[in-house]
């Protein structure tokens, strides 16, 4: 099993930035592939970002330009810097293994 716990969320203005961390233990070997989802109240789950082992990354085009993921392979841990953030983007966002474990998300609100 592989287990994920986030942080980094909050409260931030307009046109500001946070960075969100993801922390993965557990059967970690199993890992390829990690991302962020985020879910709104009263809209569907967004695929926000994503990267494989090998580096390779992937963006929701909302947030390309803002955002960017990253990972640290040695400390099994996954990040996204966001930057120029707007109200729109307020959310729970949720660190993710495609089809293996989520983690229990952190709330990023934006306001304006």
């Amino acid at each position: 099993q592989v287990q994920l716990v986030e942080s980094g969320g909050g409260l931030v203005q307009a046109g500001g930035s946070l960075r969100l961390s993801c922390a993965a233990s557990g059967s970690i070997f199993s890992i390829n592939a990690m991302g962020w989802y985020r879910q709104a109240p009263g809209k569907q789950r967004e695929l926000v970002a994503g990267i494989n082992s090998g580096g390779s990354t992937n963006y929701a085009d909302s947030v390309k330009g803002r955002f960017t993921i990253s990972r640290d392979n040695a400390k099994n841990t996954v990040y996204l810097q966001m930057n120029s953030l707007k109200p729109e983007n307020t959310a729970v966002y949720y660190c993710h293994v495609p089809g293996v474990a989520k983690g229990e998300g952190t709330q990023v609100t934006v306001s304006s």
